[in-house]
């Protein structure tokens, strides 16, 4: 399961090398800043909206995340990842896939690496400013692929600019397919249980398992 994620502002050149440096000013904060938490636990909301497939869909999920571990709920699939092996469950068919970490099946925006994905592949561009309630104001980076066979065009990254923390993330694929990732609740530090990231055949004595 790919976790990745609308306004493009043209600039002048002459303008683009200061917008650079206070988009990557930014970002290093927000390195720095979530860098320093030993775990955290998120709530989001995702969206997935193609206007010219008439496709919309909207999910609420979780993700715990801690070093290279995590435990991701979305969409009913349960994803863990143990730092070694990524366990994707899904109820419905009442299959779990395992393949290692890093395997090609599993390429893309993993969660592990959500909050620290762009600090390489991209060029950061400084974008629009939003306003929200309590005097918030979310700092969107505009983030372009380097690879030019990647599969989005462009990414929006927000931040809030007093927490320093990451609110949305947008993306814009090839296919004008936007997905959209807003962070509901952030808790950082928080004591998990010795087995949040355990995987136990036994809880799945029903269950079709695929190793790859």
């Amino acid at each position: 399961m790919q976790i990745k994620y609308l306004i493009v502002i043209l600039l002048s050149s002459g303008m683009l090398f200061a917008q650079d440096q206070r988009a990557e000013k930014l970002l290093g904060e927000v390195s720095e800043k979530l860098s320093g938490y030993k775990n955290i636990s998120v709530e989001f909301t995702y969206e997935l909206v193609n206007r010219k497939e008439y496709i919309q869909q909207k999910e609420t999920g979780s993700l715990v995340v801690q070093n290279d571990s995590y435990l991701l709920h979305l969409m009913g699939i349960t994803q863990l990842c143990d730092g070694t092996n990524v366990h994707t469950v899904n109820p419905e068919n009442e299959e779990i896939l395992i393949e290692p970490v890093g395997n090609e099946l599993s390429e893309g925006l993993s969660p592990s690496k959500l909050f620290s994905f762009y600090k390489e592949g991209y060029r950061f561009d400084w974008d629009i400013t939003q306003s929200l309630y309590g005097n918030r104001k979310i700092q969107f980076i505009k983030l372009t692929p380097i690879d030019t066979y990647s599969q989005a065009s462009y990414l929006l990254l927000g931040i809030d600019t007093k927490t320093k923390h990451i609110y949305k993330l947008i993306e814009v694929g090839d296919n004008n397919t936007e997905t959209t990732l807003t962070i509901r609740s952030f808790v950082s530090n928080t004591t998990l249980a010795d087995n949040t990231f355990v995987f136990s055949e036994k809880d799945y004595p029903n269950y079709y398992i695929d190793r790859f």
